[in-house]
């Protein structure tokens, strides 16, 4: 049975697209949000996006977490909020990230991502945002952003074979072919 199969019927919620948000600064944003942030920290992830947790609006929350960070273009970030993002490229350069998801479980696959993006959105309390993101905060915004689309990240690999259960890739490495 495929992940895309799996998901469909345990999570419909990740294959649609998010609704945008109307009102940033209602209380039960705010209470989303939080309750992202925990959620996110708890898991031990770097991203939640709300079609995640049943909330099929346009929202996610991100950190960078000091590990993570690839250096002073990619600084640690605390946990934070994007609403009603939006993300393009700022280039054509790509890179390979290795990446797994809190709704698949123990699984990670090797992604094709852009290097840098662009984004703009709003923050939790309803200010706009932007910037240009590149290393791990670029791979994180671009993963969110795709569960608020109803993608997936194994939908985004070219090649299947690099896909494999972490257990296994600690072991014996990424499949490479």
């Amino acid at each position: 049975m495929s992940i895309l199969k799996i998901a469909r019927m345990g999570h419909p919620v990740l294959l649609r697209v998010a609704a945008p948000i109307a009102d940033p600064c209602a209380p039960a944003v705010r209470a989303l949000i939080d309750d992202m942030i925990e959620t996110m920290l708890d898991a031990g992830g770097a991203g939640l996006a709300g079609p995640q947790v049943h909330v099929s609006q346009r929202i996610f929350v991100y950190s960078v977490p000091p590990s993570r960070s690839t250096g002073p273009d990619d600084p640690p970030i605390e946990p934070s909020v994007l609403i009603n993002p939006v993300l393009e490229p700022d280039g054509l350069d790509e890179v390979m990230c290795v990446e797994g998801c809190l709704s698949i479980p123990h699984l990670r696959g090797v992604v094709p991502r852009f290097a840098r993006v662009r984004y703009a959105g709003l923050d939790g309390l309803g200010h706009p945002v932007r910037g240009t993101a590149t290393g791990f905060l670029a791979n994180v915004l671009q993963h969110e952003n795709d569960h608020l689309d109803g993608v997936l990240y194994p939908s985004r690999m070219r090649d299947l074979r690099r896909l494999g259960f972490q257990d296994e890739i600690a072991r014996y490495g990424m499949p490479t072919e």
